[in-house]
């Protein structure tokens, strides 16, 4: 016989403890969601509507209202990485005030509403989000909110942490 009295409650609060502690076994969703390149962890993944443009959209580069080299064809594929890990960026930026991973272009395959609610037919559109920058991403003058992708028009004027050059959207079609 046991010298051991039996109490309920604390079998009950033991039982109930056991249940509650976390679990840190690998679920394999961590590793399904971050993208390595050349053996660097990406800090995005393309959203499930990414696709290729249709259009041959430009990037005209200015420094201090002057152009420089050629515009930037950003068509061939869809998205293009900014930053100043050259390892990766598609699109270097050197300045120290730009990120490794700064912002990302993003072809994203969406329906334009028509007026009445009415939906229109399905458009490759481009958008930028910022990767979560020191220095942020500017569209047109305007700080953007990391994490979030921003719909890009022709003519926006793009600029990244305190650069200055600016970044020129057009397309093959555009009216200069």
């Amino acid at each position: 016989m046991s010298n051991r009295t039996h109490h309920p409650e604390a079998d009950e609060a033991l039982a109930k403890k056991n249940k509650e502690e976390p679990c840190f076994e690998l679920s394999g969703k961590l590793a399904e969601e971050t993208t390595r390149y050349k053996g660097i962890t990406l800090l995005f993944n393309e959203p499930p509507d990414a696709r290729k443009p249709n259009d041959r959209w430009r990037l005209y580069v200015f420094k201090d209202g002057e152009p420089l080299n050629e515009p930037l064809c950003i068509h061939h594929q869809s998205c293009y990485l900014f930053g100043r890990e050259r390892k990766i960026a598609d699109i270097p930026t050197d300045h120290p005030s730009c990120s490794k991973q700064h912002a990302v272009i993003q072809y994203r395959e969406v329906e334009k509403e028509k007026p009445y609610g009415m939906m229109g037919k399905k458009q490759v559109r481009p958008y930028i989000m910022d990767l979560g920058s020191t220095n942020k991403t500017y569209i047109n003058g305007s700080p953007i909110e990391p994490q979030r992708y921003y719909e890009l028009f022709e003519k926006d004027t793009i600029k990244f942490g305190n650069s200055s050059r600016e970044y020129v959207l057009l397309h093959e079609s555009s009216t200069e």
